[in-house]
């Protein structure tokens, strides 16, 4: 945990450092961009390749579940090889693998690279911010995260209004094609700046925690994220379950066992537990609005699609503008006191859709930026504070716990604002979602506050 004061300003950053942040972030955002814009080529690439719109649709869901999978191993990968070694490997299988989707002959041939893909997506995150965490000193995590935050939070905003020019102009294979020379500079400029990282020849693998967290967690993810596009079905909701039972008992079994996968020990310090939860209610709240927003602004406002599409953009912008100020505010200040103040701006923004009269325009998206603030100022400094807490030592297994617990939270937030949805008819059920979405921004107040006083008694 950094010593430093409370009221000293910023730690200067090194010019190398924003170097290997910028290197990272560049993978980070292909990685991001490529979850969102393929979503677009579906109908593009069903009709080229001749194929049915249920083959087709293993592209989007064959790459979320091969992530998932790939994900518990990073923290164990990054140990055993070093997390700047983990990271360029998985880059440069993430590139190789986009090269495949773009040659892809067929839809077999296009699923397999797709997965090869997310598998490599689901290293290139946690152990990019691994390798951030390892070289940040004290004093400067919290603008590298800022910054980091900023790039992926305005690539998907960009991203996929230059996919759908790409797809109008080329064909859906540029889609892939893009990530080749970027991911390439990236590799090359990695060469220079990227430290491979410590490495730990005698850590030995859990197979048995890898197959009950790498089972038990795509299981989960898949299905909430199935409940969230198609609805609740008693087999979804069956899978859900089996896979949250399978994640629990890899957690009995972690704290048992001399060298589990994950060390949940982690979770023992207070400061890393507080903030780690803090993240996961953030996601859900994050996730879960982004699915009801637009169907309350569409359905329930009358927006048309334009007009709510420049509306998420303008919560994203609050987002964009909060992220970096958060970060120069967390380096000084502390992760708590940053933490604590946007959970209660998201809560202050979500309170007024709890009033079925409808708020004017001008009102809305002034409430809209607030939420992207709060989102921004409750999720940034809790990672940061995570890390923090965590060490360099510990930071291959804090960056894959934080990642899970987002991942789930996200998805868990999405599925379950779709049970409220889906069961409850009429206006009311605009209310009864928004009343959840509060519930979850009150719930990250008070860990964020738990984050801001662990964080001060750790320090003494």
């Amino acid at each position: 945990m950094s010593r430093r004061s409370t009221t000293s300003p910023p730690v200067p950053l090194p010019a190398r450092v924003w170097g290997v942040a910028g290197v990272v972030g560049v993978g980070a955002l292909l990685g991001m961009l490529d979850s969102t814009l393929v979503n677009l080529a579906v109908e593009a690439v069903r009709d080229d390749l001749r194929t049915s719109l249920q083959a087709v649709q293993w592209i989007v869901t064959g790459y979320l579940i091969a992530l998932a999978v790939s994900l518990p191993a990073s923290g164990w990968l990054g140990a055993r090889f070093g997390h700047g070694r983990v990271w360029a490997v998985s880059l440069a299988v993430f590139v190789a693998a986009s090269a495949l989707c773009a040659l892809a002959p067929g839809v077999a041939a296009l699923v397999a690279a797709r997965v090869l893909q997310g598998l490599a997506a689901g290293l290139m995150m946690p152990a990019g911010q691994a390798v951030i965490g390892s070289i940040a000193g004290p004093g400067q995590l919290g603008r590298l995260f800022g910054v980091l935050g900023l790039v992926l939070g305005v690539g998907p905003a960009i991203g996929p209004a230059a996919g759908g020019l790409l797809l109008q102009a080329v064909s859906w294979r540029w889609l892939f094609w893009l990530n080749v020379p970027i991911g390439v500079a990236a590799l090359v400029a990695a060469r220079r700046l990227v430290p491979g990282g410590a490495r730990d020849e005698h850590r030995a693998l859990d197979v048995c925690g890898l197959v009950l967290l790498g089972v038990g967690m795509p299981l989960a993810l898949y299905s909430a994220t199935d409940i969230g596009t198609r609805g609740v079905t008693a087999v979804a909701a069956a899978v859900v379950v089996a896979g949250l039972l399978l994640t629990a008992v890899f957690a009995v079994r972690a704290v048992s066992v001399a060298a589990p996968l994950i060390d949940l020990r982690l979770l023992r310090t207070r400061a890393f537990a507080a903030a780690t939860v803090t993240t996961g209610f953030t996601c859900a709240a994050m996730y879960g609005g982004l699915l009801v927003l637009p169907l309350y602004l569409q359905l329930q406002l009358g927006w048309g699609s334009a007009g709510t599409g420049a509306a998420l953009l303008v919560m994203g912008a609050g987002s964009a503008v909060a992220l970096y100020v958060g970060g120069v505010l967390t380096d000084r200040y502390g992760a708590g006191p940053v933490a604590a103040i946007g959970a209660v701006v998201l809560v202050a923004s979500t309170v007024p859709f709890l009033v079925p009269a409808s708020m004017p325009a001008p009102v809305l998206l002034a409430v809209l930026v607030a939420r992207g603030v709060g989102l921004a100022w409750a999720q940034m400094p809790a990672t940061t504070a995570a890390y923090e807490a965590a060490g360099a030592e510990r930071i291959g297994d804090a960056s894959t716990l934080v990642n899970i617990v987002q991942r789930v939270g996200g998805a868990l937030g999405v599925a379950g604002l779709v049970v409220v949805l889906s069961r409850t008819a009429g206006d009311h059920a605009y209310v009864w979602a928004f009343a959840v979405l509060t519930v979850l921004a009150m719930s990250t107040v008070v860990f964020a506050l738990i984050l801001w006083r662990n964080a001060a008694i750790e320090r003494r």
